[in-house]
């Protein structure tokens, strides 16, 4: 179930956007979206076939999704949308003390027009205003760690392997 601090900031409702719970309908786009995510490390692999690929990352997308929904308690699977149509997802978890993003993912073709932007200026507001920290774990080399530390995401902890939990602590 979403949390009551997870919803679309009004000026990204105004052009249309909001959440819903994802569907089974939706496995198609979801499985496409995450693909973007693993493209520029598969065009690195010349021998394998498209249909190699595509079944890598089919696996791949499963293994997440296995563990996102095993390994975690009371997370909120959501589809971002414009005029209903899907242009990204967004999972969350709400905590005692904070309000955890587990995934966030764009569209490329809604990257860099400030959606991502502006949907986690709005969380980040609703869970300070409810005393909360907004945290996430992002890879060491992924290009949105620079948009999450402009955003005032701070990197707390010991890094785990590939990645780094950030946050937004409290004033």
């Amino acid at each position: 179930m979403r949390s009551a601090l997870v919803r679309i900031p009004p000026a990204l409702a105004a052009q249309g956007m909001a959440l819903r719970p994802e569907t089974a309908a939706d496995d198609p786009y979801l499985l496409a979206l995450y693909a973007t995510t693993r493209a520029a490390e598969l065009d690195q692999v010349a021998d394998w076939t498209a249909a190699q690929k595509q079944a890598f990352v089919a696996m791949q997308f499963d293994a997440q999704r296995r563990h996102y929904r095993t390994a975690l308690e009371n997370v909120a699977f959501d589809v971002i949308t414009r005029g209903g149509a899907p242009i990204g997802r967004l999972y969350t978890q709400e905590g005692e003390t904070m309000l955890h993003i587990v995934d966030i993912l764009i569209d490329p073709a809604e990257r860099g027009a400030g959606v991502g932007t502006a949907l986690l200026q709005g969380l980040a507001a609703d869970a300070r205003a409810a005393g909360k920290v907004l945290s996430i774990f992002v890879e060491s080399y992924n290009p949105a760690r620079r948009l999450y530390e402009r955003l005032g995401f701070v990197a707390v902890g010991e890094p785990r392997g590939f990645y780094i939990e950030m946050e937004i602590p409290l004033p």
